[in-house]
């Protein structure tokens, strides 16, 4: 395993020149970096979790394999024979485990990363792209940056027009849902922790990419300081005081109605703490990429469910047709919303 430290050290020592390629053409990433792109785009290795499933869900044919193997319960909502494709580890985020090595074995025509487009992000694929000889491509991971995120890929890889299907689901997804609650002011939104945790007691605070779907539709407890994840105590979110809870860890929401510590929390009063679904992938963050566009809904129509009368099974079908390239059973969809693993 390594760090990200780490591995710009070691790039810097290493002569891993992969064969050289022809390009094609040159499209400009998130970070305003000109990739020079290959004619035909074939195999794509995803720098981490959501690149792997931006891609799977555009192009899930080329994509060599996910940063970590998912389990049997997962496959069951994706494609069978791309999901058992082989763990190839991560460049980027915690626990990276792909080294340069690895990757050029795999013999890919483009490295994708989907996240943060930081002066670290960029100097770590100047360097790799450099010292490989793959195009590394960073795209933008905010949520609000999906819809152009799509269409960067789509350039990319050679699909456009699908690409575009796509990026106006999410355009329509969040004009549709925040046009709705316009006119309700910031400060009568609920209040929203988001735990996370068998104790419930991490959380997102301001800014953190954890929270922003939360952040777009009320307010976030743990807003008042930015930053990315952080842990808190029972007695800070007494003070908060939250409206409605958000949590994406089962042993958490089973027991928090009966501990006396969160007995007096408004939103455990009032029978407002709502587990996450999370299969195949996270519908509030875990990780953050595109799947918390059926995410968006979902809270939607648990803050505001007066303002949002759609049926969520249906939306949940239709979202998992278009992007798992899977039709869950009503049986499946059950389980999902049930928020089991």
């Amino acid at each position: 395993m390594i760090d990200r430290r780490t591995l710009l050290a070691g790039l810097s020592a290493a002569a891993l020149i992969g064969p050289r390629r022809a390009f094609a053409a040159t499209v400009r990433d998130a970070a305003g970096r000109a990739v020079p792109i290959p004619a035909k785009v074939a195999r794509v290795f995803p720098a981490g979790p959501p690149a792997a499933i931006l891609l799977y869900t555009l192009a899930p044919e080329l994509l060599i394999g996910w940063p970590r193997a998912n389990r049997a319960e997962e496959c069951a909502y994706m494609l069978p024979d791309i999901c058992a494709r082989p763990e190839v580890g991560r460049i980027t985020g915690r626990g990276n485990t792909a080294n340069l090595e690895t990757v050029l074995a795999a013999k890919p025509d483009l490295i994708l990363d989907v996240g943060s487009t930081s002066a670290t992000f960029v100097s770590l694929a100047e360097k790799v792209q450099e010292q490989t000889g793959i195009p590394y491509a960073l795209l933008d991971g905010r949520f609000a940056g999906i819809a152009g995120t799509y269409r960067t890929l789509g350039e990319l890889i050679g699909r456009v027009e699908d690409a575009e299907k796509l990026a106006r689901y999410a355009e329509d997804t969040l004009k549709t849902i925040l046009d709705r609650i316009a006119p309700i002011a910031a400060g009568e939104r609920p209040k929203v922790y988001y735990a996370r945790g068998p104790r419930g007691l991490s959380t997102g605070i301001g800014g953190s990419i954890n929270v922003e779907t939360i952040e777009m539709l009320g307010r976030n407890v743990a807003g008042g300081t930015q930053g990315g994840l952080a842990n808190v105590s029972i007695e800070q979110v007494l003070v908060w005081n939250p409206d409605v809870i958000v949590t994406i860890d089962q042993e958490f929401a089973a027991n928090v109605r009966s501990d006396p510590a969160w007995a007096s929390v408004k939103a455990v009063r009032d029978n407002r703490v709502h587990l996450s679904p999370k299969m195949p992938f996270g519908w509030v963050d875990f990780p953050p990429s595109v799947n918390r566009l059926i995410g968006l809904w979902w809270l939607a129509k648990l803050l505001y469910p007066e303002r949002f009368p759609e049926d969520l099974r249906a939306l949940t079908s239709d979202f998992y047709s278009r992007f798992y390239h899977v039709t869950p059973t009503a049986a499946q969809i059950d389980h999902v919303l049930a928020g089991r693993d």
